[in-house]
C-alpha cells in the first residue's frame, strides 16, 4: 500500500477510539452519515464491548471509491480519545498516518513516533470553556471531533450541519450546543494546523439510488412485507435490534387507522425456548411468525426445533451469529452456526438455511423464509451474524412489490376439506413429499391431532418401524427438494476458465471479491461461488466438480462449510482446501490473502489461467 502521505482522495480507513457509554456512537453515525451523503462509497464497522460502558470501544470508517466495503485492518488516521488504549491505537496507525487526539492533557513521549504525525486537539478543555454540565462536555467533545475531522478531511460542513438540523430542529438548544462544538473542532484545526490532509474526501455520485441501513433493521421490513404479524423473542446480542424494529415497523403500518387497532402480537418471553414455542403456537393457528435470537438461543430452542420438524409446522427463526461457544464474545461476529442451524435438534433433522450477504439480502431473505417455510411446512433459518446485522451498509434501494402475495402453500380451504372423504394430515397425495395442512376452525373435518410424538402418515401414534421410517424418509426428501428453491448460490468467473475455485458464504463474501481482485491484478484467475442456501442445489455440486483445487473459505475455526459441502455433495476431501478466520472481526482481504498464502505458489501459481 502507498504511504498515506502522499495523497489520497477517497480511499483511506480512519478509526474513532473511544470509551464506551460515552456517546460516542452519534458522533460516528453522523460522520458515516456525512460521507454516504457526500456519495462517497462508505462502511463503517462497529467495534464494541459487552459490558455497559466503562471499556473502550472503537469506530472503523473505511471509504473507497471504487466500492470496496470489506473491513480495512490499515488505518491513515486514527482519532485516540481514550487514554486507556493509547499505546494500541497509536500503534495501529500506518507509518506516515496521522493521530489525532486531546492535547488538554501532554501525551506522554512513550506513545509518540516518529513516522506519524500527532494533530493534538485540546478537546477537553474547550468543552470546559464553552459547555455546562460533565455529560454535556463529553458528548460536545465527541461533536467537537467530528468538526475536526470535517476540516482535515474536507467533509461538507453544509451536509453535517444539515443533519443536525433534522434531527434537533424541535430542540433548539441542542441544536445551538452541537453547531457551537462543530464549529470549535472545525476551526481549531483550520487555526492550528495545514489543511486538509493529503488524505481527504471529495464527492462523488456513487449512492444514487442507495440506503443506509444494518442488516436487522432490512429483515424487519422484509418481515413486514412478508406479512409476519407475530414475533416472540428473548432479548440476546447481536439479534435484538431486529424485534425492535420489528415493533417500530408494525406501529407503522400494523395499526388500523380507523379503529387505532394494533394488527399485530410482540411477546417477549421468559426466555428463548418459550420463544420459540409461541413461534410455533402462532404458525400452526395459520400466522406468519418468527423469532430472532443468535447461537445460544438457537441451542436453547432446539427442543421445539425438532418439534417443528416432526409435526411439520411453519417457522422461522432468525439466527444473528456472535462469535462462541457459550457465552463467548456476544459483541463480535462469527459464522459459528452453520452446522447448528442446518441439523438443529436430536434425532434425524435437517432444515432450510438461508445466508444472506449484506442488509439488501436480510430484506429479501425474509421474505423468501416465509414462503419457504409455509411452502414445505417445516422450520426456516436466516443466518446473518453481527457484522451484517448490527453494522450500516450501503446497499441498493430496497424494492416494494404491491403485487406480491404470499406463498401459503398447501393450505386447505373449508370448501376444499368438504370435499375430502377424510382428512389425512400426514398424507402426500401429490407425491412431491408435502402433505396439505388445515388451520383450526376453517372446518370440522380438518381437525388433527399434532403429534410430536412417533406418528403414521395417517397422524395415528405409532412405534411401529416401518410407519414411523416412511414418515421420516418423507421429511428428508421434503427438506431436500428444497434445494432448487433456496435463493440460488452467485457465480463470478473469469472470461477464460480457471481450474481454481473460492467457495464463502454470508458477509466473507465482500473480503472475497477483493482479494479475487488482488489476485487478478497477479495474474492469477480464480473464480468463486458464494453459498446463498441449504440445502444446496446441483449448481454447487458442478462448481466443486469443475475445479482441482477449491478453497473454502469462512470465519470459524472448525471448518464447518467445509465439512456441510463434504457431507452434503460429492466432492472429493482432497479437493478442498480451508481458510478460516474466528477472531471475531468481519474478515478483510488481508484476512483472505493471508489464508491463501501458503498455497500460492504451488496451488495457483501457473495452474489454469
Amino acid at each position: 500500500m502507498d504511504q498515506p502521505s502522499a495523497s489520497r482522495i477517497n480511499d483511506f480507513a480512519l478509526k474513532v477510539a473511544t470509551v464506551n457509554g460515552t456517546g460516542s456512537a452519534s458522533a460516528n453515525g453522523l460522520l458515516l452519515q456525512a460521507l454516504f451523503r457526500m456519495g462517497i462509497p462508505v462502511s463503517g464497522k462497529n467495534v464494541f464491548p459487552s459490558n455497559i460502558q466503562g471499556l473502550p470501544t472503537w469506530y472503523e470508517i473505511r471509504v473507497n471509491k471504487d466500492g470496496y466495503t470489506a473491513r480495512s485492518p490499515e488505518f491513515q488516521l486514527i482519532v485516540a480519545m481514550n487514554p486507556e488504549s493509547y499505546a494500541r491505537d497509536i500503534e495501529e496507525v500506518v507509518s506516515g498516518g496521522w493521530v489525532i487526539y486531546d492535547s488538554s492533557k501532554e501525551l506522554d513521549d512513550e506513545f509518540r513516533r516518529d513516522d506519524v504525525t500527532f494533530i493534538g486537539l485540546p478537546l477537553a478543555q474547550m468543552c470546559v470553556e464553552h459547555f455546562q454540565g460533565a455529560r454535556a462536555r463529553i458528548l460536545m467533545k465527541n461533536i467537537m471531533y467530528v468538526g475536526a475531522l470535517a476540516a482535515l478531511l474536507e467533509i461538507d460542513m453544509d451536509i453535517v450541519k444539515g443533519m443536525l438540523e433534522e434531527k434537533f430542529s424541535h430542540k433548539k438548544h441542542l441544536m445551538d450546543a452541537n453547531y457551537q462544538a462543530i464549529d470549535l473542532g472545525y476551526n481549531y484545526v483550520q487555526e492550528h494546523y495545514e489543511h486538509p490532509l493529503p488524505i481527504r474526501l471529495e464527492k462523488m455520485d456513487a449512492n444514487r439510488d442507495k440506503v443506509m441501513i444494518h442488516g436487522n433493521a432490512a429483515a424487519a421490513l422484509g418481515c413486514v412485507y412478508a406479512g409476519a404479524t407475530v414475533g416472540a423473542w428473548y432479548p440476546i446480542t447481536p439479534s435484538t435490534s431486529l424485534m425492535d424494529g420489528f415493533t417500530e415497523y408494525c406501529k407503522r403500518f400494523r395499526v388500523d387507522p380507523d379503529t387505532g387497532k394494533h394488527n399485530f402480537c410482540i411477546i417477549q418471553a421468559e426466555d428463548e425456548l418459550a420463544a420459540a414455542g409461541m413461534v410455533i403456537g402462532a404458525s400452526w393457528m395459520g400466522a406468519r411468525a418468527f423469532t430472532p435470537t443468535s447461537g445460544p438461543g438457537i441451542s436453547l430452542m432446539s427442543e421445539f426445533i425438532g418439534l417443528a420438524y416432526y409435526a411439520e409446522v411453519p417457522s422461522v427463526f432468525f439466527d444473528v451469529q456472535r462469535t462462541g461457544p457459550s457465552t463467548g464474545m456476544p459483541t463480535r461476529t462469527q459464522q459459528g452456526d452453520i452446522m447448528l442451524c442446518a441439523y438443529a435438534s436430536h434425532g434425524d433433522t435437517k432444515h432450510i438455511v438461508l445466508f444472506p450477504g449484506d442488509p439488501r439480502e436480510c430484506f429479501e431473505f425474509a421474505v423468501a423464509a416465509f414462503d419457504l417455510t409455509e411452502r414445505f411446512q417445516t422450520p426456516v433459518f436466516v443466518v446473518s451474524d453481527l457484522d451484517i446485522g448490527m453494522n450500516d451498509w450501503v446497499i441498493p434501494k430496497l424494492e416494494w412489490d404491491d403485487s406480491y402475495r404470499p406463498d401459503r402453500g398447501k393450505v386447505l380451504s373449508a370448501e376444499q376439506i368438504e370435499e375430502l372423504e377424510r382428512f389425512y394430515r400426514y398424507l402426500d397425495v401429490d407425491g412431491d413429499h408435502i402433505a396439505a395442512r388445515t388451520l383450526p376452525g376453517v372446518h370440522p373435518k380438518g381437525s388433527y391431532f399434532t403429534r410430536g410424538s412417533g406418528h403414521d402418515k395417517y397422524g395415528r401414534y405409532t412405534e411401529d418401524s416401518d410407519a414411523y421410517m416412511e414418515v421420516m424418509d418423507r421429511l428428508l426428501e421434503k427438506v431436500e427438494s428444497a434445494a432448487d428453491h433456496v435463493p440460488a448460490p452467485e457465480v463470478h468467473r473469469g472470461e477464460e476458465a480457471s481450474s481454481i475455485g473460492i467457495v464463502s458464504i454470508g458477509g466473507c463474501h465482500w473480503a472475497v471479491l477483493e482479494a479475487r481482485d488482488d489476485l487478478a491484478t497477479r495474474g492469477i484467475q480464480v473464480d468463486y461461488l458464494r453459498v446463498r442456501g441449504f440445502p444446496f442445489n446441483q449448481t454447487v455440486d458442478d462448481f466443486l466438480a469443475e475445479h482441482d483445487k477449491v478453497f473454502v473459505i469462512e470465519q470459524n475455526r472448525d471448518e464447518q462449510l467445509r465439512k456441510l459441502l463434504l457431507m452434503e455433495t460429492a466432492c472429493s476431501k482432497e479437493t478442498l482446501y480451508s481458510v478460516t478466520y474466528s477472531g471475531g472481526q468481519p474478515l478483510s482481504k488481508g484476512h483472505v490473502l493471508d489464508g491463501l498464502a501458503p498455497y500460492l505458489e504451488e496451488a495457483l501459481m501457473g495452474v489454469g489461467s
